[in-house]
């Protein structure tokens, strides 16, 4: 029998019993779809993840206080004893390093914020203008903080889009005095909205000098410290650098952790990367229950179809044919399924990014294909003892049987 013959016999065999054919192609479409919609999940986050960190620039340091003798990067590290406080005194001797391009000393804290009798609470953070650079923030309206001394505690502020929104309404922002705390400023600059990024909204953020914000929350550390290098060919050399300056500074304690973007992504990729093929293996096991459900109902048809076999043995067909044919109806189906279940991934998709719109959870092609493919094995291996069964039947007693 010719190959497509052989499939037209399928496909008629298929269309002969619609129920049982949707069964088998709704199994499959499940199991892809599955496969689909997690892997597109699980790729989302990490994209998600290395693009918030590449909207802080390629070629960054961030000096954290406290040192830590861990092997790699995680969760352990943003929480270091510290045993010397970073000062402003020590982000602005980092400006010394050979292939500094500018440093962002950041201090961070809560406070009640208030204009005209509205009052909010909100995140507060205390930088320099280099902060903007750094982290590439737009403004809708007047200017960022100004270039001057770290250690002059100007009465400026700039706030995020919600907070103008939340405090001012429809009265102009610029040049309003707003409360913090149980300190005055001027707003001189609003933010641009949509301004989200490693878990901070800039959007609900109100920026102060650094040395003021300080004064605030009555303290004289810092957070953390940005320093962005020249470009990424010297960020090990001014890793070090800053490194020995702050030794220097601390009296040759080497109290600092240094991270470099890139060790910190990587991390993050390798983790959310091995995450994605985790969620992909339980998409799998769906698909392998779907193959259980095309062995189970190809094995219903096969004693259904008893009478057909019996007929086609008696004019001739070798078993080898019969097999062939349960195989390509089992394929085939199988086949249907798996298209089905990647369109239906692929809406299952869209919905998480209109659901979630910062996540870019796109499935990633070798995701479809490794679903299109298990599909395939799926259904053919498990429709192997079906079809096994069917070319072994004895044609006088399928006859018999099928009367």
């Amino acid at each position: 029998m010719r190959i497509a013959d052989l499939l037209r016999f399928a496909l008629r065999a298929a269309a002969g019993s619609p129920l049982r054919t949707a069964l088998m192609a709704l199994a499959m479409a499940i199991g892809v779809a599955a496969v689909v919609v997690l892997t597109a999940l699980g790729d989302g986050a990490r994209r998600y993840v290395v693009n918030e960190f590449n909207a802080l620039g390629a070629n960054l340091v961030i000096v954290l206080p406290g040192r830590t003798e861990t092997g790699g990067v995680g969760i352990g590290t943003l929480s270091a004893s510290t045993t010397r406080d970073l000062t402003l005194r020590d982000a602005a001797a980092l400006l010394r390093a050979d292939g500094v391009v500018r440093i962002a000393p950041l201090v961070v804290g809560d406070a009640e914020v208030s204009s005209g009798g509205r009052l909010r609470t909100t995140y507060v953070v205390g930088t320099t203008a280099d902060f903007a650079r750094l982290r590439r923030l737009e403004l809708a309206q007047g200017r960022f903080l100004p270039d001057e001394d770290l250690e002059r505690a100007g009465s400026w502020a700039v706030v995020g889009a919600t907070i103008r929104h939340e405090l001012f309404g429809a009265k102009p922002a610029l040049g309003a005095r707003l409360r913090i705390g149980d300190r005055r400023f001027r707003v001189i600059g609003v933010l641009a909205a949509g301004g989200q990024g490693l878990g901070m909204n800039t959007d609900e953020l109100v920026l102060v000098p650094a040395a003021s914000a300080q004064a605030l929350f009555d303290t004289s550390t810092l957070f953390r410290i940005l320093v962005e290098a020249r470009e990424r060919s010297v960020l090990a050399r001014v890793k070090a650098q800053v490194a020995d300056i702050l030794a220097a500074r601390h009296d040759g304690e080497r109290d600092v952790t240094l991270l470099t973007q890139d060790a910190v992504l990587g991390t993050f990729d390798r983790i959310l990367a091995a995450l994605t093929l985790a969620v992909a293996g339980i998409g799998a096991i769906s698909l392998a229950v779907a193959g259980i459900l095309v062995m189970n109902v190809m094995l219903v048809s096969v004693a259904q179809r008893t009478g057909e076999i019996g007929l086609l043995k008696a004019l001739g067909a070798p078993p080898a044919m019969i097999h062939r044919t349960f195989l390509a109806e089992a394929g085939m189906l199988s086949l249907a399924g798996a298209a089905i279940g990647v369109l239906l991934g692929f809406a299952g998709a869209t919905a998480l990014r209109a659901m979630f719109p910062e996540l870019p959870a796109y499935p990633p092609p070798w995701a479809v294909m490794a679903g299109l493919a298990t599909a395939m094995l799926t259904g053919i291996g498990f429709g192997i003892l079906p079809a096994r069964r069917a070319a072994h039947l004895n044609p006088v007693q399928a006859l018999a049987r099928g009367m």
